[in-house]
C-alpha cells in the first residue's frame, strides 16, 4: 500500500468518525415555533387517562396517572412558553390546568367516581382549549389522540 493511498484511508476514516460522533440535532425546545414539547408531554398522559374513561367509564387509568398528571402540569407551566402561544390567555389556561391538575390528583384518591369523572372531564376540556390555541382552532380533536 503505498503512502498517498494509506493517508487517503486515513483522511477517509478521520472524516467518517468525526461524521459519526458530532453534535446530533438537539429535541426540540420550548422555544421552537413548530414545537410545544410540554404541551406533547402532557397530551401522551392526558389520552392514556381520559380515553379509557370516555370510552368506558374506566377511571383507573385516569387516577394511576394522576401524580403524573400534575408533575407534567407544573413542567409545562413553568417551561417557557413559544412565541406563538406566548399571551396572557394562554397563560392563564396554563395556570388554570395546573390547578386542575392538581383538584384532579386530589380527587383521584377518593370513590367518588362522579365527582373523579368530571374533574377529569374538566381537566381534558381545558387541556384542549390550549391544545387548538396551539393549533388555530381548526384541527379535529380525533387527530390528536
Amino acid at each position: 500500500m503505498s503512502t498517498k493511498h494509506a493517508f487517503g484511508i486515513l483522511v477517509w476514516s478521520l472524516v467518517v468518525v468525526m461524521a459519526a460522533c458530532s453534535p446530533k440535532k438537539e429535541q426540540a425546545t420550548e422555544t421552537d415555533s413548530d414545537t410545544w414539547p410540554s404541551m406533547d408531554e402532557f397530551h401522551m398522559i392526558m389520552a392514556e387517562s381520559f380515553h379509557p374513561f370516555r370510552d368506558s367509564a374506566n377511571l383507573a387509568p385516569a387516577k394511576a396517572n394522576a401524580d403524573s398528571m400534575v408533575a407534567a402540569a407544573g413542567r409545562w407551566v413553568n417551561a417557557p412558553v413559544p412565541e406563538k402561544a406566548n399571551t396572557p390567555q394562554i397563560k392563564e389556561k396554563l395556570q388554570q390546568l395546573k390547578h386542575e391538575a392538581d383538584a384532579f390528583a386530589i380527587l383521584s384518591k377518593t370513590d367518588d367516581a362522579a365527582a373523579t369523572g368530571e374533574s377529569l372531564t374538566k381537566l381534558h376540556d381545558l387541556f384542549h382549549e390550549l391544545q387548538e390555541s396551539w393549533y388555530g382552532g381548526h384541527e379535529d380533536h380525533q387527530e390528536h389522540h
